[in-house]
């Protein structure tokens, strides 16, 4: 029987795809990366206008998708204006695509 080489949980990759997975991890946020993607400009809007939370939180939900690269946010004046990230959206993919396949090969 061949022995599996140990899964490190401090492995660069790992800890990476755990970061990107949190930041996914709460639906406000899969609702904000599908209002940006709708969008072929930044989007300078309020998204609490579209989404009933506080802008408090939308804030913070920003903050999360932004740390893990997901979404870039640029300053102009007063407003922010947020786009998807597009390295940070084809790592997401380049994730779950690597990780779905692996966990098929070895699916029931």
């Amino acid at each position: 029987m061949m022995q599996a080489n140990p899964i490190l949980m401090n492995d660069p990759e790992i800890e990476r795809s755990a970061a990107i997975a949190k930041a996914l991890g709460h639906p406000a946020r899969i609702a904000i990366l599908k209002i940006l993607a709708k969008r072929n400009t930044c989007f300078c809007g309020d998204i609490t206008e579209i989404l009933p939370l506080a802008q408090s939180t939308v804030s913070q939900h920003l903050k999360a998708l932004k740390s893990a690269g997901l979404i870039s946010g640029t300053v102009e004046g007063v407003r922010t204006c947020y786009c998807l990230n597009p390295n940070g959206i084809k790592e997401l993919s380049n994730v779950l695509t690597e990780l779905s396949n692996e966990l098929v090969q070895t699916c029931c």
